[in-house]
């Protein structure tokens, strides 16, 4: 009697840990398929557009890899799997550090935890000047703590793709704006909190400078110029 009761209980644990297996297999593939969503509409709007667009090679098959995330940002992301956002605005590869992430208007929280956001009053994807786009530091952009001098970063608009190289990486203080304004050549400047890992509310920000390369500054002196774009916020986003 013993060994037979001995025997359900085994048999009700293994079934109840097979389930909760599965679930967590099923929540993690929707994760993966989910989070390709605003890509592969972008993809989409890309094909439909002229210039050089985006490839669907570039973004089939790919689901966020959450390995560098904390489990905070997890959960906020996976909380607006279901959420309603506009069309991203433009679409961030960096090829060596295996990130490619949708870029959507303005900063706010949700959208800071769907993908990254363009700076408001920076020049836009797609322009010439200092375009802007900040990330979170235990998200997104927490891959940014291995970037290096060179690598190069590609943005992706409907009807473009440029490419820029690192060519300086620094750490200010939030209210140092200065890293937003436009410099001599096209450039894209990334923008996330620092130390990667503090807890709390980090104190500093860091910050990656990227210049156009040469091969695609003949085009994007073609485009819309905002060197006369000024930011006029007290601090420069996290």
């Amino acid at each position: 009697m013993q060994k037979r009761r001995s025997r359900y209980l085994e048999a009700g644990l293994l079934t109840i840990g097979l389930t909760l297996l599965g679930v967590f297999l099923a929540s993690h593939i929707y994760g993966s398929i989910a989070s390709r969503a605003a890509v592969w509409k972008f993809a989409t709007l890309a094909d439909q557009g002229s210039g050089s667009g985006v490839e669907r090679a570039q973004t089939a098959g790919q689901g966020v890899d959450f390995g560098l995330w904390s489990e905070k940002r997890i959960e906020a992301y996976k909380q607006l799997l279901s959420a309603k956002f506009e069309d991203p605005i433009a679409l961030l590869t960096i090829r060596r550090l295996s990130l490619e992430v949708p870029v959507f208007e303005g900063t706010e929280e949700p959208v800071l935890n769907r993908g990254v956001g363009w700076i408001l009053d920076t020049a836009k994807p797609g322009e010439g000047g200092n375009i802007g786009i900040a990330g979170h530091r235990d998200g997104f952009f927490r891959c940014l703590k291995d970037i290096q001098i060179g690598d190069r970063i590609e943005l992706a608009t409907p009807d473009q793709k440029t490419t820029y190289t690192v060519d300086a990486i620094q750490i200010v203080i939030p209210e140092d704006v200065s890293v937003l304004l436009p410099r001599k050549r096209p450039a894209l400047t990334l923008v996330t909190c620092y130390p990667f890992y503090f807890i709390g509310s980090a104190p500093m920000r860091f910050i990656v400078h990227a210049s156009i390369e040469e091969s695609d500054l003949k085009l994007d002196n073609n485009a819309p110029n905002s060197e006369s774009r000024t930011t006029n916020k007290q601090e420069v986003t996290k």
